[in-house]
């Protein structure tokens, strides 16, 4: 019997140190949201805050969709989309005030110059590095958390919609009070929150992609990947809203475009990552198959999306949640095995770390497998390794 549940190794539950930085970034969210009270009526904060809260939930959907290989623990999900809405709107808020309030004072520019100037050369700088700190925190703590660039990606992204929420409602809420009122609201959100809601974890994801690229390496070179990031989320931001901010309609057109192009590459990367940890498991797990943990079959289930929702289907059909819980726990343990031995083979984790990882993924499946429901009709060929009907159609022998 494993002297720990041996569901550790999947690396989902919240530590003390997560709790005290949810504390810190709902505080500072707080902090940032009392700001945007102060700039209007509360009816108008609140109904300012609904409609940059109504895009999330899809977007968070989206996001999460591009991480079912692989899940990342909802734990620092989580703690990245609240860093963004707290910390790094807070800090960017009022570091990018002092920045508009200076470049009025030294260049005596009009208001509206000074703002172009700031969001276009300051502003990314700014925003950039403070939602590229928990990037660097996670390379720092969690390195082992960041598998590849989709890894990144997703990190990125929650951090970037974090921010985008709260930033929103400061740019509703101007909208809002302005001259035009509703109709410039309406501008507003169909802008913000309808044209260009992943904006922001674009710009980011290109700190994440690098940062990701740099927890596979060591020395100088990480410290390339991770600069080569910033610059480019840096860029493209500075890009975005220089375009915004001096090419009218036809700017807009091109940052949009811009936008498009980035998106059409960061999904590429994602699916050529996919396929590098199907790899993975192709060539790291047949090993296993005298522990009777893994076959054929299983590798087969394993090596695509749609047989994998297959077996979750068959398993829930069969053995209801606790089935279905099952079939979860055994995709994620035998791919998480799978990018073990990669980092071991990277030379990203020590002998030792490395055995008690292996051991404690092999109990998640041994579980796993045991709870897995066979029914009677079954049992005899299950047990000679033939998958049951309906759990991997397909699959060898």
């Amino acid at each position: 019997m494993a002297s720990r549940d041996p569901r550790w190794v999947l690396k989902d539950r919240p530590s003390f140190a997560l709790i005290t930085g949810l504390v810190l970034t709902g505080i500072c969210a707080l902090v940032s949201f009392s700001f945007d009270v102060l700039n209007g009526e509360p009816v108008q904060f609140f109904i300012a805050l609904t409609l940059a809260l109504a895009p999330v939930p899809l977007l968070l959907a989206a996001v999460l969709a591009l991480d079912r290989m692989e899940p990342e623990p909802r734990s620092n999900l989580i703690f990245a989309f609240a860093w963004g809405a707290g910390v790094a709107v807070l800090v960017a808020g009022v570091v990018n005030s002092l920045n508009l309030h200076y470049i009025m004072d030294t260049v005596r520019l009009s208001e509206d110059n000074a703002r172009n100037i700031a969001a276009t050369f300051g502003a990314p700088v700014v925003e950039e590095t403070m939602k590229g700190l928990v990037l660097i925190g996670l390379l720092r703590f969690r390195r082992a958390e960041l598998d590849g660039p989709t890894d990144g990606i997703i990190y990125a992204s929650m951090v970037g919609l974090g921010f985008a929420m709260s930033e929103n409602v400061s740019y509703y809420l101007a909208a809002l009070n302005s001259e035009s009122g509703v109709k410039g609201l309406a501008v507003t959100v169909v802008l913000r929150g309808i044209l260009s809601p992943l904006a922001h974890p674009l710009f980011s994801s290109m700190i994440g992609v690098g940062v990701a690229y740099a927890a596979q390496r060591s020395g100088s070179e990480r410290v390339f990947y991770i600069l080569a990031g910033w610059s480019g989320a840096m860029v493209l931001h500075g890009l975005w809203n220089g375009l915004a901010s001096y090419g009218g309609f036809p700017g807009l057109v091109v940052a949009y475009l811009t936008l498009l192009v980035v998106l059409i590459v960061l999904i590429g990367v994602v699916f050529k990552d996919r396929r590098r940890i199907v790899a993975l498991i192709q060539r790291y797990l047949p090993p296993y198959e005298p522990t009777k943990l893994v076959n054929e079959a299983d590798i087969y289930m394993l090596s695509a999306f749609s047989r994998r929702r297959q077996a979750r289907q068959w398993a829930k059909a069969h053995g209801g949640k606790r089935g279905l819980l099952a079939m979860r726990d055994y995709q994620l343990a035998a791919t998480e095995l799978g990018l073990l031995h990669e980092r071991a083979a990277r030379h990203m984790v020590d002998e030792q770390t490395f055995h008690e990882e292996q051991r404690a993924l092999l109990e998640c499946m041994s579980t796993a497998k045991a709870d897995f429901p066979v029914p009677s009709v079954h049992a005899g060929s299950v047990a000679r390794g033939t998958p049951p009907p309906g759990y991997a159609p397909g699959a060898p022998g």
